[in-house]
């Protein structure tokens, strides 16, 4: 099979595209399972013929009408960051005349792979995966090559990235996010802020720690390791407690925390709690994602929020596009905004 100018390899998709039609009538052609008019045929055979295209077995059962239902894989939806997420795709989904059809991997790479094929199998007109492996800094080529795989099919939309294929991306930008919560913090007099939770091997977590050390050179404040808790957490309540107990134990002349999601915020403030330090009178801690936990801590958390209804319908917008042999930008971003709440406040005078 020939690739594209950039390498990649030709799916169904780009014959759509390049042909003027639509991706269930390159499939009608390939399957011969329905009539095609014969101008539109023999443009698509051409391209066929062009790029020796071979599409996977699992071309052969595309069916000729769409099933009108979105597959959506989430990395683990006992996190409210992807619960909020897969409600807002469901709800935009539904205005839309479509389904949608929820799979948890639970955090396992094992269960995503096994759970595209089942996504497949269940005939779905396109998948949209929120985290996972595509929030990978660096994108694994077995895992590439899987859903390239899937591509030749059906149309996959992440969250994340990845890189060798030709998913289309809606995502956070996550570098604003860090933007607004450093200059909430440096705006209220705080100088030593700490990083808890997280992986800098999650490109969204990366993201966020390049713009803090950003931020930070662009106020001539040094940069302080020690300040960033990175030993591989993950983003729960277990690693807050835990790296907000580790930090305690070295130090404590910082003065705010940013905690990676509201999870691990929760966990931040137990162990400060625990500590006999108050927020925010002696310690503010701010997060991201703004989810029903925010507003049920105490006190109630400052937290990114993420627009979940603007982000579920663009996820959404995306996928029902692709189906339909429509164009849509290759990345589209979601803007965050910072709520303020109470466990944000001055920086104490030391």
């Amino acid at each position: 099979m020939q690739k594209s100018s950039d390498g990649k390899a030709i799916t169904i998709y780009d014959i759509a595209k390049e042909a003027g039609v639509s991706p269930a009538t390159v499939s009608r052609v390939l399957t011969r399972s329905a009539k095609v008019r014969p101008e539109k045929q023999e443009k698509v055979e051409a391209l066929i013929a062009k790029y020796n295209f071979k599409p996977n077995v699992l071309a052969k059962g595309l069916a000729d009408t769409r099933t009108k239902t979105i597959g959506v894989l989430a990395a683990d939806v006992r996190n409210p960051y992807y619960a909020s997420l897969f409600v807002a795709c469901e709800q935009a989904a539904k205005e839309a005349g479509y389904t949608v059809m929820l799979y948890n991997s639970l955090g396992k790479t094992e269960n995503e792979v096994e759970l595209l094929g089942k996504l497949q199998q269940q005939k779905v007109d396109a998948i949209i995966q929120l985290g996972g492996r595509v929030d990978d800094l660096s994108s694994s080529i077995e895992y590439v090559e899987l859903i390239n795989d899937v591509m030749s099919t059906i149309p996959v939309i992440v969250t994340g990235k990845l890189d060798g294929t030709r998913c289309h991306v809606v995502r956070i930008d996550s570098m604003k996010a860090m933007e607004l919560l450093m200059g909430h913090l440096l705006g209220m007099g705080h100088r030593k802020i700490s990083l808890v939770g997280g992986r800098q091997d999650v490109l969204a977590t990366f993201e966020k720690s390049q713009m803090y050390k950003q931020i930070l050179r662009e106020n001539k404040i040094p940069y302080d390791p020690e300040l960033v808790m990175d030993d591989g957490g993950r983003y729960d309540f277990e690693t807050g407690y835990r790296q907000m107990n580790g930090l305690l134990a070295r130090r404590r002349d910082m003065t705010a925390v940013i905690a990676v999601n509201d999870f691990t915020a929760i966990g931040v403030m137990r162990s400060l709690n625990e500590h006999g330090i108050r927020i925010p009178q002696d310690m503010s801690v701010v997060s991201y994602d703004n989810t029903y936990m925010a507003e049920m801590a105490m006190p109630r958390l400052t937290s990114i929020d993420y627009n979940y209804e603007e982000y579920g319908r663009k996820l959404i917008d995306t996928s029902i596009a692709l189906i339909e042999g429509r164009k849509r930008d290759a990345l589209r971003m979601v803007m965050p905004s910072l709520v303020v709440r109470e466990s944000s406040g001055s920086a104490p005078k030391r």
